[in-house]
């Protein structure tokens, strides 16, 4: 069956247009029409029918082209009411003449919207210069460097090989291709030349190796980051690492080092150029993961209290099947520490010999003595993370028994067990960089009187307390265990207590003290208590639990718990599944130690934040997250499948999980009949109230009419995304990464209200013309503290409108450089640059700097094109300007207002009491108070990053000379 010809060169693109095909053609007054678009065959001119001008006159000589836009990046686009129906990705714009009028087309797909745009791309670029493209591409840097393998493989030299050498020698090259695949390639290239012989010619193995292992979309960005060469050279590897992948401070010779271990050719590495094979490989390498590489490592700050962190932790450790009658098994222990986990469970019970076990109570014919477990569990403690590790202690032992523990985690552990008693001045727990390499155990705890040897204490066994719940003579109370002192005294930071309500936790609750919730109640009390859920959580250890209802061992969604900053959500690592997938995408991040610090606003003393939220978070700056899906590469054929045979219909869901507020999902169209290279390209956007808890994930299906099958999936962190074109590597069900199956995607970070958060990421930008917010301060009803933030509110408006002013100018900018909000401002400056070159390529302004402010100047008259462009500069300056010379004093402001409010902070409550607030009231009044302090605590620390990276993206104007 022969297959469709893919694009993999300038002469593929150029025979495409000169077949024409249909475009839709986008008028001003919003109209659209349906023609015809053929190239001329001497390559001079863009004709279309039917058209009501005569034929000459219905063309646009390619001459007259100043550029090609890609995208809805022209005011007819912006302007046109059907503009929303119309694909961003399936969009393109001919600008032409000495006024930039505009053609703006729509093709059926962005494929072929990409064909258009980089054929003329290319005949624009060598217009004036011979075009030998249509001779072949026999002296492109691939051709010669596949003649070379050729030749090399031909050890006969009779210019000829067997199918089968060629086979070989092309998956030699392209492991990822099937053989019959290549097989078949053979026979198509053999049928069309109604050739006979197996025997393979270096032109027929050129064509095979083209068509097999050109990736279109892989070629269409060479060709555009490379200004329509077919390779790419260390500027243009410099420009693209750093305008498209936001890497700072790349170099020539970084490039450089760059084409010499990703280029195939010996020439192209000599020469210092990356060719369509080289680039392939580059993109495909961890260089260009998705994962930022930073977060590959502890890169948060480690001296916080432990009650800072989300701490990785697994539920029922000891099981790796359902937790209804599945053995214990020692491996369970080994994987989750090996995953990272730094919270595990011990339910030991009685056993023979005077040996505690640890069992499945639903199948006690499988056992682990409590000695093998403890010495496994010291094996593996530290090999994944150096930070501290949990042992929630299940006691179901007799006293004698209980001491036989003692004695063997004392023996087996040694000083790895933190004992230190807690000291009642400090007021939270220590750091996970002070407890490295300590084991801590969490359990019950006799009082602190040394006379007691043993007491009794409250059992707080989950299934117990779920059977004794479901059972008919339940009346409420707890059951009584008997604890030794020894057990108790091991037992030191993590004392296990009972939850009453908030009010008395946090007025008798000890930092050292922490409280296990099961699934349902947490799940209650987020519903209706999520503010102090989240206030009780900045000091005091919370662990949620799997309800024990879930006897098939299937896991809660622990973003429910997490948005309330509960710590400790214990997973079943045994169970497979998106809830799993979110919980080890997580702690993926931070060098996938273990602990991940939480956002700010859960864990400073005095803010604000509810996880039931449905809008902005008060002190964070909404962001919008721009995500591409180009193209998947090698997808498998979905496990268990076999109703379509080897044929699956992909199509990607990109999942937003985080606050109820970012929770959002969208899908692309199905590829039909696809598994190798889908085409995708569409593009999403969402917006992200609260970066810091959102998660992003990846899957793919196959689209069935009995029920859409799950092929591979990826989940990340939003703190971990790298910016640009990026592969994503996709995993199976049980979290194994697949070899060679990938995603590609575009990722663009832009600020969606136009404040300013300076970040490596991209750089920020609103997402669209809005109605300007302003964050209000919230009345608390006391007129001292009142008067004190009604000072802040002008600061707070003048902050916002200077950041969103300067945004709106660089904004501006980019629609008349035809370039989208996500492009970054190096983008922009480069954009601008080329268009202010004349005819004979000498520039039409010079950079002139006044109170180290670069201002471009006219040479002499311009047209009214470069006018407007340099007053849309000029404005920007003019505001950043503004912006700088202003910031400190409005921060100041700012600060000192915060600062004000804070000495208020003790004294709130008799405040509040001398004023008769009291109850609901005076909650509400503290409620508020602390929504100021966010408020004005975020400003004064963000508020001005935009200067920032203005000045800093002055810096890459000079240094680049581009004026």
């Amino acid at each position: 069956m022969p297959s469709e010809k893919k694009i993999s060169s300038a002469s593929d693109c150029i025979s495409f247009m000169q077949a024409g095909c249909e475009l839709k053609k986008v008028r001003p007054n919003s109209r659209i029409y349906n023609r015809f678009f053929t190239l001329d065959t001497d390559l001079q001119a863009l004709r279309w029918e039917p058209s009501k001008k005569d034929l000459e006159k219905a063309k646009l000589d390619i001459s007259a082209i100043k550029e090609i836009r890609l995208g809805k990046n022209t005011e007819t686009f912006r302007n046109n009411g059907l503009a929303d129906q119309i694909c961003e990705d399936c969009a393109f714009s001919i600008l032409h003449g000495e006024n930039y009028e505009s053609l703006d087309l729509v093709a059926n797909s962005a494929d072929v919207a990409n064909i258009w745009v980089s054929g003329l791309r290319y005949l624009v670029s060598r217009s004036k210069q011979p075009l030998d493209f249509i001779e072949g591409n026999r002296n492109t840097p691939r051709f010669m460097w596949l003649k070379t393998v050729f030749e090399a493989a031909d050890v006969d030299g009779n210019g000829i090989m067997l199918e089968d050498t060629s086979v070989e020698l092309i998956k030699q090259l392209n492991p990822t291709l099937k053989e019959s695949k290549i097989r078949l390639k053979f026979k198509e290239i053999q049928k069309s030349k109604e050739k006979l012989t197996t025997r393979v010619t270096e032109e027929e193995f050129c064509e095979a190796f083209c068509e097999l292992c050109t990736r279109p979309e892989v070629y269409f960005l060479l060709v555009q980051i490379s200004k329509n060469k077919e390779y790419l050279d260390a500027n243009d590897l410099m420009l693209f690492l750093e305008a498209e992948q936001g890497v700072a401070h790349i170099t020539e010779d970084m490039c450089l080092d760059i084409i010499r271990r990703y280029e195939l050719s010996e020439d192209g590495r000599q020469k210092g150029f990356l060719a369509i094979d080289g680039f392939t490989q580059y993109l495909l390498s961890p260089e260009c993961d998705i994962f930022d590489p930073e977060q590959k490592k502890v890169a948060q700050d480690m001296t916080q209290p432990l009650s800072h962190y989300y701490i990785n932790a697994s539920h029922n450790t000891y099981l790796i099947e359902d937790q209804f009658r599945g053995p214990a098994d020692i491996n369970g222990y080994v994987r989750a520490l090996k995953m990272g986990c730094r919270s595990i469970e011990l339910d030991v019970s009685d056993g023979s010999d005077n040996e505690p076990i640890l069992c499945n109570r639903n199948n006690v014919t499988t056992h682990l003595s409590f000695r093998s477990v403890v010495e496994v569990i010291n094996k593996f403690a530290f090999v994944a993370s150096e930070y501290p590790l949990i042992l929630c202690l299940g006691n179901h032992c007799s006293l004698p028994q209980q001491k036989v523990m003692v004695q063997q985690m004392k023996k087996v552990f040694g000083n790895k067990l933190y004992t230190e008693a807690p000291l009642p001045s400090e007021t939270y727990l220590p750091s996970p960089e002070k407890l490295k390499r300590m084991i801590i155990v969490k359990g019950k705890k006799l009082p602190s009187d040394p006379d007691v040897l043993e007491g009794e204490v409250t059992d707080e066994d989950e299934e117990a307390e779920m059977s004794r719940r479901l059972s008919v003579d339940y009346n409420g109370e707890q059951k009584q265990i008997w604890l030794c002192r020894e057990l108790s005294d091991l037992v030191s930071i993590c004392k296990s207590v009972q939850y009453r309500d908030f009010e008395l936790s946090m007025k008798s609750q000890n930092y050292w003290e922490m409280c296990s919730f099961s699934e349902t109640e947490a799940s209650r009390i987020a519903n209706e208590y999520p503010e102090d859920f989240v206030n009780y959580n900045k000091k005091f250890l919370s662990r949620i639990y799997p309800s024990a209802m879930r006897i098939d061992s299937s896991n809660l969604n622990p973003q429910d718990f997490w948005n309330c900053g509960c710590q400790i959500v214990a997973m079943n690592f045994q169970t497979p599944g998106p809830m799993m997938d979110l919980h080890t995408g997580w702690f993926l991040q931070n060098g996938g130690c273990g602990y991940v610090l939480r956002p700010s606003i859960m864990r400073d003393e005095v803010s604000y934040f509810s996880a039931n939220t449905k809008g902005i978070v008060p002190g964070v700056s909404p962001l919008a997250l721009h995500i591409k899906i180009i193209s998947g590469q090698n997808f498998p054929k979905p496990k268990g499948a076999c109703a379509k045979g080897d044929v699956i219909d992909p199509y990607v869901c990109i999942e937003i999980h985080g606050i109820p507020a970012d929770c959002s999902e969208q899908r692309t169209k199905t590829v039909q009949q696809n598994s190798d290279n889908p085409i995708f390209d569409e593009t999403f956007e969402f917006q992200v109230n609260l970066p810091e808890l959102a998660m992003i994930r990846f899957v793919v299906l196959d689209d069935d009419y009995i029920g859409d099958e799950f092929i591979g999936q990826y989940t990340i962190p939003f703190e971990c995304l790298q910016p640009g074109y990026r592969h994503v590597p996709l995993r199976s069900f049980v979290g194994d990464i697949m070899e060679h199956v990938t995603l590609f995607v575009h990722i663009a970070i832009t600020n969606r209200s136009g404040g300013g958060k300076p970040q490596k990421r991209s750089l920020s930008v609103r997402m669209g013309k809005k109605v300007r917010e302003y964050t209000m301060l919230r009345n608390i009803g006391l007129k001292t503290i009142d008067d004190i933030f009604k000072i802040a509110v002008h600061p707070l408006r003048e902050a916002i409108d200077m950041r969103e002013n300067m945004q709106n100018a660089i904004v501006s900018i980019k629609e008349l450089c035809g370039l989208p909000p996500i492009a970054s401002l190096k983008q922009c400056l480069l954009t601008l640059s080329s268009r202010l070159i004349t005819s004979d390529n000498t520039p039409s302004v010079s950079l002139v700097m006044k109170d180290n402010f670069p201002y471009l100047e006219p040479l002499g008259a311009i047209p009214d094109v470069q006018k407007k462009m340099l007053a849309a500069y000029d404005l920007m300056i003019q505001e950043s300007r503004f912006l700088i010379e202003m910031a400190d004093t409005v921060q100041e402001k700012i600060v000192q207002c915060q600062k004000a409010g804070m000495e208020f902070h003790e004294e709130l409550h008799n405040l509040g009491a001398k004023e008769g607030l009291k109850g609901r009231k005076l909650n509400k009044a503290t409620e508020s108070f602390a929504w100021n302090i966010t408020v004005l605590k975020s400003l004064s620390a963000v508020g001005f990053g935009v200067s920032c990276i203005f000045q800093a993206a002055v810096n890459d104007l000079f240094e680049m000379e581009i004026v």
